[in-house]
């Protein structure tokens, strides 16, 4: 839902966290925030996130996490969802509910004011929702919608199909957003069970940025947090990618194939993570000065478009890439990445490379973070990976260490261009499965 928020609300702090330390605060009651004080605008924003999400989903209930997060804005408690947007409207407070494939995320932007008044309503959408029929009828209408129109998007088909391959056996490789099927046998009964595994006190990560005191926040994470059943979800163990190597290669009727290409990667704790993270920027991650680019588009001008990133998730690590091109182009386009994963495994960076990418990856960090809510989600996602919660103060540091060496190991052990497999939607010329 999509409301008026009045524009002093939208108002940007500077990055906080550069003058301002991350405090950790655990309430009388023990939840456990990270919270940065400023004060220059009389905003809180809060940022939430309760781990399991859409993995939590039952086999054959898929969609489910995704249904429920859409529907707590729709009414709860003896309000229904046009009397939760009125309640909210009149205190200027803002509200966003989503669910991915790891967790269901919060998110509260507040007049420091109204704080009290935010957080219990806040508090009420996530322990009383109603889902009442007219919403729910609704919000699955708009995801089946959404479903359909996917089908006619190559780059929506490729990642199904590519999900589909990492983990055949696993919610991982099953939709999010779930299939006409599972979104139409869903009922309010079956969000009602699941409210409780998928919001509760345990296995939950809160950053807090604004104009409030360390107390406030206790006060604040208990005055919201009391409503919710104690306890963490059951989580699922950690899996390993499955994909096979090679080429799938999916018809759709379209002038420009696009393709997902990847194989499993390294999760977030592992060590190799910042020199992994550096040398993707080196070869995919670094827009038009990455390898890919340079070879892909700017050499032979077979796409606008091609990058690689590291994708860490909770119980498994993805080393993935995308790339549009005409259809004549494709198969050139799968040849000349592969070569440049090959090359990168085999013979490193350079120095100049490396110097260039530790210069802007140090330069631009801070400028992520430059409004409270992306503040509040970094501290969300520090403590979810279970960062030090001085990393922001390290991390630079982190960045130049990388070496030259290490480059070279961590492209050795983590790259195997005999490993890529291609997800190609489109219909490419001169390709078919198995090449």
């Amino acid at each position: 839902m999509i409301r008026f928020v009045p524009a002093f609300c939208l108002l940007l702090a500077a990055p906080a966290f550069a003058a301002a330390p991350i405090q950790r605060v655990v309430s009388p009651g023990g939840v456990e925030a990270w919270l940065v004080e400023e004060r220059a605008i009389p905003i809180i924003s809060l940022e939430i996130e309760f781990r399991g999400g859409a993995s939590l989903d039952p086999a054959g209930k898929e969609g489910l996490a995704r249904l429920l997060a859409g529907l707590l804005e729709e009414g709860s408690g003896e309000l229904d969802a046009v009397g939760f947007a009125e309640a909210a409207d009149s205190i200027a407070a803002r509200y966003g509910f989503s669910a991915g494939r790891d967790a269901v995320s919060v998110s509260a932007t507040m007049l420091a004011e109204n704080r009290d008044e935010t957080i219990d309503l806040l508090r009420l959408a996530l322990s009383q929702p109603r889902f009442d029929e007219e919403p729910l009828s609704r919000v699955k209408a708009q995801m089946i919608s959404s479903i359909r129109s996917d089908e006619t998007d190559p780059n929506a088909r490729a990642a199904k199909a590519f999900y589909e391959a990492a983990f055949p056996s696993d919610p991982y490789g099953r939709p999010t957003d779930g299939t006409e099927a599972s979104l139409a046998a869903l009922a309010a009964d079956d969000l009602r069970a699941a409210l409780p595994k998928l919001i509760r006190r345990g296995e939950v990560s809160i950053g807090v940025v604004g104009a409030i005191t360390a107390d406030e926040t206790g006060a604040m994470l208990d005055r919201l947090f009391s409503a919710l059943p104690d306890g963490a979800p059951e989580l699922l163990p950690r899996v390993e990618p499955a994909m096979e190597p090679g080429l799938t290669v999916i018809d759709l009727d379209v002038p420009q194939s696009v393709a997902m290409f990847g194989h499993a990667g390294i999760l977030r704790d592992d060590p190799d993570y910042i020199p992994a993270f550096v040398m993707n920027y080196i070869l995919g991650g670094g827009g038009f000065s990455s390898r890919l680019t340079v070879e892909v588009r700017e050499k032979r001008g077979l796409s606008y478009s091609v990058y690689s990133y590291l994708l860490p998730m909770d119980r498994a690590g993805l080393y993935v890439g995308g790339v549009s091109t005409a259809n004549a182009a494709m198969a050139e386009s799968v040849a000349v990445i592969s070569e440049e994963w090959r090359r990168m495994a085999e013979e490193g960076v350079t120095t100049e490379e490396l110097d260039k990418a530790k210069r802007y990856l140090t330069g631009a960090y801070a400028l992520q973070f430059d409004s409270n809510g992306k503040i509040a989600d970094m501290l969300v996602g520090l403590q979810s990976a279970g960062l030090p919660i001085d990393y922001p103060e390290i991390r630079n540091a982190l960045v130049e260490a990388v070496t030259g060496e290490d480059i070279r190991r961590v492209a050795a052990r983590l790259l195997k261009p005999e490993a890529l497999s291609f997800v190609v939607v489109g219909r490419p010329e001169g390709l078919g499965a198995g090449q």
